[in-house]
């Protein structure tokens, strides 16, 4: 048995005439509308689906909140790229230049260029081997330089503040392969993603005389590294050029097959 009666109803805020049909024992109520129709669940079931909805709407904005940034010195976590991508990859997001310990603001005016040699390059970069440091793009090391690529080859070179990949240069000179020696770099500055898409490794001697392997000295996650390096990187390797810091002590040197001490240093630092 079927009772049926005709109504008006106010639906956005427009009147209209409603054929309302109610079934005994079924729960439901059937309206039809302007052609279409539309099933009404009982009051119980629509204030069980309101209270699912705000849980599920309170859920969704909790899991959307930001992360915690990480602390100064803490490895970003990873995001599960493969292992073996991961090691040949920087993913190395860089700062801009900053004073050491990273006091607010820039840095004004150009960089200083003080004077250094190579082995101190290659001890300084040792010391953050040995040291492990974290990555961190706004991140600072006890000695003052932040904790990314170029701020990696800032402390190795002694300047006297972080620059970035799109600064470096301007205490660097233009150099070719067959003239790259310890402490020298390659260097990627993407212009178009600077900040994320480019990288700079420290020049630290060829593998094998064949010159297309070297040991690359590097800041990126988890954290410092050393390691034999197709020339002239695992990705985008058109785009990594050589450079010379201007502050060398000992001048141009001889090539990296046979420079001063390399022995000692390979017995050391190997």
């Amino acid at each position: 048995m079927c009772a049926a009666f005709t109504t008006a109803r106010e639906r956005n805020g427009l009147r209209a005439f409603v054929r309302e049909e109610f079934r005994p024992g079924a729960g439901r109520t059937r309206f039809r509308l302007s052609g279409g129709e539309f099933l009404a669940v009982r009051q119980k079931r629509r204030g069980a689906l309101r209270r699912a909805l705000v849980l599920a709407v309170a859920t969704a904005a909790v899991a959307c909140g930001h992360p915690a940034s990480a602390r100064a010195g803490e490895p970003f976590p990873s995001l599960g790229v493969p292992s073996q991508l991961r090691a040949e990859t920087p993913g190395s997001p860089q700062g801009a230049p900053a004073p050491l310990y990273g006091p607010p603001g820039r840095p004004a005016g150009p960089p200083a260029v003080p004077p250094t040699t190579r082995e101190a390059i290659i001890g300084r970069a040792e010391k953050w081997i040995r040291a492990k440091v974290p990555y961190a793009m706004s991140g600072y090391w006890s000695d003052g330089y932040r904790q990314d690529c170029s701020g990696f080859v800032s402390m190795a070179w002694n300047l006297d503040r972080s620059e970035w990949t799109g600064s470096l240069t301007s205490v660097a000179e233009r150099i070719s392969k067959d003239q790259l020696e310890p402490g020298d770099i390659l260097l990627f500055h993407n212009a178009k993603d600077p900040e994320n898409g480019s990288h700079v490794t420290l020049f630290g001697g060829w593998t094998d005389s064949s010159r297309t392997r070297y040991t690359a000295y590097e800041q990126t996650r988890p954290a410092t590294r050393k390691q034999a390096t197709p020339y002239a990187y695992w990705t985008n390797s058109a785009q990594f050029l050589p450079y010379r810091y201007r502050g060398l002590a000992e001048g141009g040197g001889r090539n990296a097959d046979g420079y001063p001490g390399r022995e000692t240093w390979r017995r050391l630092f190997s």
